[in-house]
């Protein structure tokens, strides 16, 4: 749905931007002209009704001039800068919730054109720790937005619900990293649960970010299901060059890279940096109101994600 309206941004930028450029160029000043000729053709001064007549352009020119500015600056500000992105599940809790409203800063990675997303533009790239927006895969029309956990060559092993990284042995070691387990440290009980378990609140630090997880301490990891890599172990992942290996912060319920593979980066979408709104939608299950109408908001959880 994104690409579509992408498309449609284009081609709406593109009509209105060729009427702007015509009736700057051309049509008003031919406008110009007219008003000139018939001033000359009157032995007194024309009333402003006759002078607005001949210069103001028919509807079907100056609604498209007088939008042009406005749509050029929303595709340049979405396709370029910042995009809005809601969050329609709970698989980053509890860094973000459902009723989310986010700003994706687009810049970050590198600029792309909007449509085929072709990067023409270098800037950064993802740093582990970093809450990613991607299109899916196994299905780029869908937007999917989790964690970076392991980055381009290095090696990841999610056992016992714990991350162990080994990165990427640079030309610049003298000697390769082994694995290390990412630190994480008991927080406190939640009242978030999974189907009535209840779910465990931990705190993870990878390089100098920190951020929250959840983890059902009940339900045994899902190897059998994992994405199957050769030369690696059941629950070992190889991130191969030029992708990103992915995690949701709600640790057993996030369809991510355990079980699908690796985010190539021209699939990258820009990085999540705040939350703009906070919608509740919790009602009791009798109210005659529809599920899409909010219950209040939560203005705490606006501001910056960690």
């Amino acid at each position: 749905m994104a690409v579509y309206f992408s498309i449609f941004l284009v081609i709406v930028t593109a009509i209105t931007g060729i009427i702007w450029l015509a009736d700057k160029f051309y049509l008003a000043p031919q406008r110009q002209l007219k008003l000139a000729a018939t001033q000359a053709q009157c032995e007194g001064e024309l009333s402003d009704d006759v002078v607005d007549k001949i210069l103001d352009a028919p509807y079907f020119i100056d609604t498209p001039v007088q939008i042009f500015p406005v749509i050029a600056f929303v595709l340049i500000l979405r396709s370029f800068i910042y995009e809005p992105f809601q969050i329609p599940s709970g698989s980053m809790m509890p860094t973000l919730l459902d009723g989310d409203f986010i700003l994706v800063n687009k810049f970050n990675y590198g600029l792309r054109d909007p449509v085929l997303r072709n990067k023409f533009i270098e800037v950064g790239l993802p740093e582990r720790g970093d809450v990613v927006v991607f299109k899916y895969p196994q299905n780029p029309q869908i937007d999917y937005i989790k964690r970076v956990v392991g980055l381009p060559g290095d090696r990841v092993i999610y056992k016992n619900k714990i991350l162990y990284i080994k990165p990427a042995c640079l030309p610049s070691d003298e000697k390769c990293p082994d694995f290390e387990q990412v630190e994480q440290t008991f927080k406190n009980k939640t009242d978030y649960n999974d189907q009535g378990m209840p779910l465990t609140r931990y705190t993870s630090t990878m390089g100098e970010k920190t951020h929250d997880l959840l983890v059902n301490e009940q339900i045994l990891p899902r190897i059998q299901h994992y994405f199957k890599q050769g030369g690696t172990q059941a629950n070992e992942f190889a991130v191969p060059q030029g992708h990103y290996f992915v995690m949701g912060d709600n640790r057993d319920n996030s369809l991510d890279g355990r079980f699908w593979g690796f985010v190539p980066e021209e699939n990258l979408v820009g990085e999540a940096v705040a939350i703009w709104m906070s919608f509740d939608f919790d009602r009791e299950p009798d109210s005659f109101l529809p599920r899409w109408i909010p219950t209040s908001v939560r203005f705490s959880r606006i501001g910056g994600i960690e």
